[in-house]
């Protein structure tokens, strides 16, 4: 505290002794200002790393294996051209898209043997034998199905005379690939399957690479 400031609470009190009751006193007192001192700087340690010091392993990030891709044929699907003819014991169908003739051999349980020629006949050819008469009501097949049937003796006494006319149309057609995968992953070819409709697709056939036959499975 100055020294000026307590000379002037001695006259204060001084002059209220000359006055009637002492009144209350109020006493002031000032303090200094304190000094107010700067913000001491932080210190950041920062320690060097020496090269002998093994750092942290960096995690590297290994893709997961693609699973194996699968290599077996899916089946094809598809429609084609046939032509088809209805025979006392089965049937013969024209596939145009192999020129294959299909032989259907019926043993009367809607299966039977199937077998496979190549359709040779070419234009100009005979297309019939006018010696072979059918009986009334039926047909002998003509052009690529007549050369088939009047040039394999087994294939005629088995078919019989044609029921109908030869008629085209396009049927839906389906193929199972058989066959298997190996250790090594590669696809090793085996015998498949034909799936095949006939006029309208009111029936439904499957023929079997593995055994030469077939089967209605619907209709």
């Amino acid at each position: 505290m100055s020294r000026r400031l307590v000379l002037c609470l001695l006259l204060v009190t001084a002059l209220s002794a000359c006055q009637g009751p002492p009144p209350t006193q109020v006493i002031i007192v000032v303090t200094a200002t304190p000094e107010v001192s700067s913000t001491p700087e932080t210190t950041v340690e920062v320690q060097a790393v020496s090269s002998n010091t093994p750092l942290p392993p960096t995690t590297t990030l290994t893709p997961a294996p693609s699973a194996t891709p699968n290599v077996f044929p899916t089946p094809v699907s598809t429609q084609i051209q046939v032509a088809e003819q209805v025979f006392e014991r089965g049937r013969m169908l024209w596939i145009q898209p192999q020129s294959k003739i299909w032989v259907m051999l019926d043993d009367g349980s809607g299966s039977g043997q199937w077998m496979v020629y190549d359709d040779t006949f070419v234009e100009g050819e005979a297309e019939n034998d006018p010696a072979l008469v059918p009986s009334e009501g039926m047909f002998q097949p003509q052009r690529g199905f007549g050369k088939v049937w009047r040039n394999t003796p087994t294939i005629r006494e088995s078919l019989g005379w044609a029921l109908t006319p030869e008629f085209g149309y396009v049927s839906p057609y389906e193929y199972h690939a058989g066959g298997s995968v190996n250790a090594q992953n590669q696809y090793e070819r085996g015998p498949g399957y034909h799936l095949l409709s006939s006029l309208y697709g009111n029936e439904r056939f499957r023929f079997n690479e593995a055994d030469g036959t077939w089967q209605k499975i619907s209709g």
